[in-house]
């Protein structure tokens, strides 16, 4: 007898969970057909006066736009070869991978082919001297460590 009520028990339970995923995603379908219908609707605006609204726009103008020698969407430097590394290497990941590492040519080719060869990365074709290029010009081996040294900085004492 007992065994019967734990498994009703059970079953309850099972059930519970169903229903309630069920009516998730049920409402989360109709979140995405109301986004479809008028994505307007889901901008988020905030209580704080000191905040600003971003309007994310896919205008062209604006989708490869450069100011003071950086590419705005990437981060990347404004550089030979730019659009070469934001097509094929910010399709799989964020340009900031690029950013932080820094690598002899050797290196950055012994990454590349450890992508093709595990990430299914495909082949660069022409494109590949363009992005060596690119990278060891901008993005080179340096000696200073992960980061450079902090210079013109204002320290301050804590007070006790």
């Amino acid at each position: 007898m007992k065994r019967q009520e734990n498994f009703k028990n059970q079953v309850r339970s099972i059930y519970k969970v169903l229903v309630v995923s069920l009516i998730m995603v049920f409402l989360i379908g109709i979140l995405g057909i109301i986004y479809m219908v008028s994505p307007s609707s889901f901008s988020f605006k905030s209580d704080r006066p000191d905040t600003k609204m971003i309007t994310v726009t896919e205008e062209e103008d604006d989708w490869d736009k450069v100011e003071n020698g950086v590419h705005l969407r990437t981060g990347l430097k404004e550089a030979d070869g730019l659009m070469a590394v934001v097509n094929n290497c910010t399709n799989c990941h964020s340009a900031q991978l690029v950013i932080q590492n820094r690598m002899s040519r050797e290196r950055w080719v012994e990454t590349i082919r450890w992508m093709q060869e595990t990430q299914n990365l495909w082949d660069l074709g022409n494109n590949e001297e363009v992005i060596l290029d690119y990278l060891v010009t901008n993005y080179p081996l340096l000696k200073k460590g992960r980061r450079e040294n902090l210079t013109d900085i204002e320290w301050y004492t804590l007070n006790e």
